[in-house]
Formats: C-alpha cells, sequence, structure tokens
C-alpha cells in the first residue's frame, strides 16, 4: 500500500502537495460520487495547510454544511502518514465520535470513496467500559440480578477462565450493552472510585485491553475532549507511577466542537474525595512490616478524614433541582482541612524512611505516594477558596468531595499549546462578535490562527422558527398540546431537545394522556445506549428522539428530522460550577447566563438542516421570548439570516 493517496515529490513542500491533493479531492473526486462542491471546504483546507506548515493553533469556524469534518480528517490522515505518529481526533461528546465512525459515517465515506485504509481507533474514558468488580457487586447485591447474570454469561471466555494459550481482545464498551438503561450501566461501569490498581482482575479487563489496541493506531485516535483533559492531566503522574500515558505520543490535536473544551478540561482537573476510598488505600500500608510510629499515624489519618467528611455533612446545603450540594465555607471545615492535610504530610515523610528500609513493596508504596500527593493539592486548592469550585454529591457510601480548579488556562498554555504541534479547534460557534479573543484567553492560547466561513444552505426558504405565545403562561398541559400539534404536522420525524431530566422525565409521565401520540413511537435518552437509540431514531423515519444531551453533534439529513422541538430555553442550571462563574461576573445573566444559553440554542437549532435538500421546523417552547424584549431580540439576531422568529402556529404559505 502507498504511503500517501498522491505521488509524493521529495523536492517540495509536502503539505502543499496535500493541499493540491484535496482541491481534486474536493472538486473532482468526491462530486462523481454525488457529493456537493463547496467553495467552503477549498478555503478551509487553503487556511488548514497554513496551521499544519506552521504547526499553529488554528480556530476554523465553520457553518453548518461547509464539510469541515472531511477537510480536518483528510490534513490529519496525510500528516499522520507523514510524521508516522497519531493525530488525535477529539470530539465534544459520544453522538459526534458516532457520526465519524459509525459504518455509513464521514471516515468510512473517505474510505471507501477515495480507496484510502485508514487506521483509526476509539479511545473511551474509562466510565465507558464494564468493571468485572462491580459486576459482580450487582450480580451479588440484587436479587433480581438476571439482567447482570446475562452480562456476566456474555464476556469473552478468557475473563472467566485460567488456562494457557488464550489470545485476547478488547471488550466491555458501552456500546457492546445498548440494552442497559442508564441506570443499570451505572451500576456496572467503571466509575472514579474504583481502585484498578489493587484489582486482581485488571489484566482481564476490558478497558485495559482497549487501550493496548488504540495505542498502536498508525493514523488517527479518535476520542472525547473529556479523555484528552484525562490524558493531559494524568500525564505526569502515570510516569511516575511506572505507568503508560493514556494516550501515545501523537502529531496533531483536532478538537470538533471546540467550544466546549474549556468544561472538559475543568472536568478533567477534578478532585474526588471520599472518606472510604481513602481508608481503604491508607489500610493498605497496614500489611506490611512498618514501623509503629507510621501505624499510629495512618490510624490518626482514618480518624480525622471520617471528622471531616462529618464537619462537611453540616456545611453542606441542598441545591433544589440538582443533585450537588452547596458547601458552606467557614472556620470548623478550613480547620478539619488544615489538621487532615497535617497528618497527610507526616505521613508522607514517614513514608520517605520506609522506603529506605525497604519493607514496602516499591510499586505499591508509589501508588500510594501518588495518591497521597494527589490528596494534598486537592486540599491545598480546598484552602484557596478563591481558585475553587467545589461542592459534595452523596450515596449510599457516604459524601464526596468535588474540588474544581476556577482557571484551567495555565495547565493547557504548558501541556496542550507549548507542545509546537498543530491544534484545530472546529465549531459552527468560536467567536463572540466576530473576535476569538474570549475563547483564546480562557484557554491560556497566547499565539492563534483563525477564520469564519458561513452555512451555505437557503435557510429562508428550509426552516421555520416558532415561538407561540402562552396564553397561561406555558403551562405543561399547554406545551404538551403544542408539542403533540408539531409532531402530528410532521407526522413524527422529531427531535425533542431537554435542557434538564425533570423536564424530559415528567413530559415522558404525561405522554400516555394524549392519544394523538399514542401510535407515536418515542425514544428516550437514558432508556439505552444513546448511539443504539440515535441509530433506531435515524432507521425508523416516524419516530421521535427525546434527549438531554444531542444539542450538539446530532448529524441527521434527510425526512428523518424535520421538526425540533426546544422545550425550554438551556439557560445554564443552578449548580455550583455555574454559581461561581456568577459570583466571579460584574453581570452574572450578561457574562454567563445569557452567552451561554445563546450558544446552545444556536447548537440545537442547527441540528435541523443539514443538507441542501432538508426542509422543517424548530419550535421554541418558551414563555422568556415574550416577557423579554432584549431576549427576544438576541434569539432574533442568533437566527439564519432572513429567517423570522413567529409568535404562531401556523403553517408558512406553501409549506
Amino acid at each position: 500500500m502507498k504511503r500517501y493517496p498522491f505521488e509524493y515529490d521529495h523536492s517540495r513542500p509536502f503539505l502543499q502537495q496535500v493541499g493540491e491533493w484535496v482541491g481534486d479531492v474536493f472538486y473532482e473526486i468526491l462530486p462523481k460520487a454525488d457529493f456537493e462542491v463547496r467553495d467552503e471546504q477549498i478555503y478551509m483546507a487553503f487556511q488548514l495547510e497554513r496551521a499544519f506548515a506552521q504547526r499553529q493553533t488554528i480556530f476554523a469556524e465553520a457553518g453548518v454544511g461547509t464539510g469541515k469534518t472531511l477537510v480536518y480528517l483528510l490534513y490529519a490522515i496525510c500528516y499522520a502518514r507523514y510524521t508516522r505518529k497519531p493525530a488525535i481526533i477529539a470530539c465534544a461528546d459520544e453522538s459526534l465520535i458516532e457520526q465519524l465512525t459509525k459504518p455509513e459515517g464521514d471516515l468510512a465515506k473517505l474510505a471507501r470513496h477515495l480507496g484510502l485504509m485508514i487506521d483509526a481507533r476509539l479511545a473511551k474514558t474509562a466510565d465507558k467500559y464494564l468493571c468485572l468488580t462491580k459486576l459482580d457487586q450487582a450480580i451479588a447485591a440484587d436479587e433480581h440480578s438476571d439482567v447482570y447474570r446475562a452480562v456476566y454469561d456474555e464476556l469473552p471466555g478468557f475473563v472467566r477462565q485460567n488456562k494457557a494459550m488464550q489470545s485476547f481482545h478488547a471488550y466491555g464498551d458501552r456500546k457492546q450493552y445498548p440494552h442497559l438503561n442508564d441506570h443499570q450501566w451505572n451500576r456496572t461501569s467503571w466509575d472514579s472510585f474504583q481502585d484498578c490498581f489493587a484489582c486482581q482482575q485488571r489484566h482481564r479487563c476490558g478497558q485495559t485491553l482497549s487501550r493496548e489496541y488504540f495505542r498502536n493506531s498508525s493514523e488517527l485516535i479518535i476520542c472525547s475532549h473529556d479523555f484528552y483533559m484525562e490524558h493531559v492531566w494524568t500525564y505526569e503522574g502515570r510516569k511516575r507511577e511506572g505507568q503508560l500515558p493514556l494516550l501515545p505520543d501523537h502529531c496533531a490535536v483536532v478538537f470538533d466542537e471546540g467550544h466546549l473544551l474549556e468544561s472538559a478540561a475543568q472536568k478533567a482537573l477534578t478532585y474526588r474525595l471520599k472518606h472510604s476510598v481513602f481508608e481503604q488505600l491508607i489500610s493498605r500500608l497496614l500489611q506490611n512490616e512498618i514501623r509503629e510510629s507510621l501505624a499510629v499515624l495512618i490510624d490518626e489519618a482514618i480518624e480525622r478524614s471520617e471528622m471531616l467528611f462529618n464537619t462537611l455533612t453540616r456545611h453542606c446545603e441542598e441545591i433544589l433541582g440538582s443533585d450537588r450540594k452547596r458547601i458552606i465555607l467557614g472556620k470548623p471545615l478550613l480547620e478539619e482541612v488544615l489538621l487532615f492535610s497535617q497528618v497527610i504530610e507526616a505521613i508522607e515523610e514517614e513514608l520517605v524512611f520506609e522506603s529506605e528500609l525497604y519493607t514496602l513493596n516499591d510499586y505499591q508504596l508509589r501508588i500510594v505516594e501518588e495518591q497521597l500527593e494527589t490528596i494534598q493539592k486537592a486540599l491545598s486548592l480546598f484552602r484557596n477558596s478563591d481558585r475553587l469550585i467545589s461542592w459534595a454529591t452523596e450515596d449510599k457510601d457516604g459524601l464526596t468531595l468535588v474540588i474544581m480548579p476556577r482557571a484551567v488556562k495555565e495547565v493547557l498554555r504548558e501541556r496542550v499549546f507549548a507542545l509546537n504541534i498543530p491544534v484545530v479547534f472546529s465549531s459552527a460557534t468560536l467567536s463572540v462578535n466576530g473576535s476569538f479573543d474570549y475563547i483564546a484567553s480562557s484557554l491560556g492560547i497566547d499565539h492563534y490562527m483563525s477564520f469564519s466561513t458561513k452555512s451555505p444552505y437557503d435557510y429562508r426558504n428550509q426552516m421555520e422558527v416558532l415561538a407561540p405565545e402562552w396564553p397561561l403562561g406555558a403551562s405543561s398541559e399547554e406545551k404538551m398540546k403544542a408539542a403533540a400539534g408539531l409532531l402530528k404536522r410532521t407526522e413524527g420525524r422529531a427531535l425533542i431537545l431537554f435542557n434538564r431530566k425533570e423536564e424530559l422525565l415528567r413530559f415522558k409521565e404525561l405522554l400516555p394522556s394524549y392519544p394523538e401520540c399514542r401510535d407515536l413511537r418515542f425514544w428516550f435518552e437514558g432508556d439505552a445506549e444513546i448511539s443504539h437509540l440515535i441509530g433506531s431514531f435515524q432507521r425508523d423515519e416516524a419516530s421521535i428522539l427525546c434527549a438531554l444531551s444531542l444539542w450538539e453533534g446530532l448529524d441527521v439529513p434527510g425526512p428523518t428530522l424535520s421538526n425540533v422541538i426546544i422545550w425550554s430555553l438551556p439557560f445554564p442550571p443552578q449548580d455550583p460550577v455555574f454559581m461561581a462563574k456568577r459570583e466571579a461576573a460584574a453581570d452574572p445573566y450578561d457574562e454567563v447566563d445569557l452567552p451561554y444559553m445563546l450558544l446552545r440554542l444556536q447548537q440545537g437549532i442547527g441540528r435541523l438542516i443539514r443538507s441542501r435538500e432538508d426542509r422543517g421546523i424548530v419550535a421554541i417552547l418558551s414563555e422568556e421570548i415574550h416577557q423579554d424584549t432584549k431576549l427576544r431580540q438576541a434569539i432574533e439576531a442568533l437566527l439564519p439570516q432572513g429567517v423570522p422568529l413567529m409568535r404562531t402556529m401556523t403553517r408558512k404559505p406553501g409549506n
């Protein structure tokens, strides 16, 4: 097989030749396969050629339908072959990953029409994999465990058998268990409190085997923003622990829907502390021959941890509509944090002596030391409340303290944007009032290239946007009647986007009361694995998909998606993360709430028109639009040119 899809001339710049080949692809090769010719793709290709040649960060803001995914894939594949290192394609969510990797997705199209053999492998976050330990616990704890026993019976033979000459392969991906709902999957999937280092099944774990597979990719590794940021955050720690980084050395990174990277970075840099997990970790040392002084400190640390979490319980308050609890910082809590930190520091000093005596297992000692260092970083951050966002969650095992840094730009600047590799941000929404400075500043990017191109679609004649008025203030009954009428108008074929889980569950509860919806088929996020639901929706043209997480990334061209119903304006939730952002803003509504909502709303509206042939309606079921003139004007401003915001449900003439 040829290394490049064109005849490479060593006397000429490589990327210049890539650009020429990409031009041939879009003007000659793909049109013969009935692809649309788009000048926006050629313009984007020219800009990416410059960014790859100069190894720069570039913001590629390209409207819906410009074909930006195909452009960055072609450059990433060629550059990976040139450097002999894989390129990373980091997507905002699973729906974007599915769009790339499904049998009829973008990678399959390129391979088929260009005659390419593309080595693209998936790298998923750990919570997308089955945990053998939790599966055993679910089977033992649940008297109705037939579902979990069926999962166990489907496991590869090498998981259950210990014999020589077995071949191992990756397994355990969430997609392999589409029938499990979210609750069932959470009972059996990995979570951040699983102690993989002490797990006797880790060498037969699907997550471990999957990592061995994708690390050997020669061209593309496709992952989520969350996974890439976890790689960045754990890179040094894993090296100290004698482990491989999550991702191999790579030549370039593409952040698809790159405007969402900051939240993924914050999530990856989050610390989670739990008393039961700490007790389990530190008690490992007591299983060794250690000095009495260290044993006393370990007992004191366990006691201090318990006292800290008891104090934390008294300093938490519920947040209406959120499973996160607000932490009320005060002197008693901060004193407990300091005392706990001091005993951890004393243990770290004692471990230095123990290591010199060689009484502890070296590998186990490194793991404990790394975990203690992480705890100390978290406690140090917690004592500087102006630099953190913190909250608590509660489950049957007690409270979890969650600590997230406010700003992530320093880490990103050092560990991502200083690597001297091409970094591409791709999205239809990256700039604010035509400027990319806001996103660049929030991510720690000092130097960058940028460009913007508009969508080629004729929205004036392809889309209508409705915002009906509500005599009774947008009650649940009014919204249900409006939705039923809209679904009847398009005979299903709809995506309903909810902003909160409670909204989706309430809709699901009320649905049987509306006979006009009785013969329609609904798919609900949470009832099965999300890509399985999307596939079912695409195959069943007249069905309706109800979702919380598909505001971005969902790409369903054709009549299957002729109706997008936005149940409420997607303002940010009342949780500690956005509370902290609001507290830091001079004008919380204008600086935090409104920009977030408008960006998410624009993405949601963008799910409707995905090709030149698409036609349909977007309905925004909101009371606020008609109460706030400024809000209505802001929403009207983000609509495609020539598309009005109509107050009635009346059909356009000719539609």
